[in-house]
C-alpha cells in the first residue's frame, strides 16, 4: 500500500442483513464516510467457501470461546449446563460450525472498499461484533439486537448482519478469497480533492 488512502477491505452483509433490506443502508453509511465501493457482487456461498472466510486456527477458535466464556460469566451462564463444555477450543469449534451454517443460510453481498483507513473506518461504521456492545449510531448498535446468550442457547451464530476484515492480512486473504481482478473496477471520487 503506497498510502494510507489506498487501503483495501472486505465487508460483507450476511444472509440476515440481505433478508431485511439492509444493504442500502450500508453501502450509504460507507460512501458517506468517504470510502468508495470498488467492487460488489451478491453470491451464495458453499461450506467449503464459508470455512475459508475464517482462520479456523486454534488460536482463533479459543480466542471464540473465551469470548463466548466470557458472555457467560457476565450472564451468570453455566456454560457445561448450556452446551455441554467450558473448553474454549471446543466451544470456538462450535462456534465456527454455527458461522459456516450462518453464512450459507442465504445469499450474501460482498464489497470491496477502498479508501483513507478502509479497515479501521468500516470496522467504525458497522460497531462491535457483539450487537449488545455495539454503540448507537454505528450499523450494528442501529439494526442488531441479537446476543450471544440467546444465539448460544439456540445452538445458532449471532445475527449481527455484516462481517469487515478486522486487520490488514484478514484484509488481504478476504480480498483474494471473494473477489478476482476482474470484479474490481477502481475510479476517483469526485470528492476526494476536497476531502483529503
Amino acid at each position: 500500500m503506497s498510502s494510507p488512502r489506498e487501503e483495501r477491505t472486505v465487508l460483507l452483509v450476511k444472509p440476515d442483513g440481505i433478508k431485511r433490506g439492509l444493504v442500502g443502508d450500508i453501502i450509504s453509511r460507507i460512501e458517506q464516510r468517504g470510502l468508495k465501493i470498488i467492487a460488489l457482487k451478491m453470491l451464495e456461498c458453499t461450506k467449503e467457501k464459508a470455512h475459508g472466510n475464517y482462520p479456523g486456527t486454534d488460536a482463533w477458535l479459543i480466542g471464540m470461546g473465551n469470548k463466548t466464556l466470557e458472555n457467560y460469566k457476565q450472564y451468570g451462564k453455566d456454560p457445561i449446563k448450556e452446551i455441554g463444555t467450558a473448553d474454549p477450543k471446543k466451544i470456538g469449534d462450535m462456534v465456527y460450525d454455527w458461522n459456516v451454517e450462518y453464512l450459507t443460510s442465504g445469499p450474501m453481498v460482498a464489497v470491496l472498499i477502498k479508501g483513507l483507513h478502509a479497515i479501521d473506518m468500516v470496522r467504525k461504521i458497522i460497531g462491535h461484533t457483539l450487537p449488545a456492545k455495539a454503540d448507537m449510531g454505528t450499523f450494528r448498535g442501529d439494526y442488531s439486537v441479537d446476543s450471544p446468550t440467546l444465539a448460544n442457547a439456540e445452538k445458532r451464530a449471532i445475527r449481527n448482519l455484516v462481517h469487515a476484515s478486522g486487520n490488514a492480512s484478514e484484509a488481504e486473504h478476504e480480498i483474494d478469497y471473494w473477489f478476482s481482478q476482474k470484479d474490481i473496477c477502481d475510479y476517483k471520487r469526485g470528492d476526494e480533492d476536497i476531502m483529503f
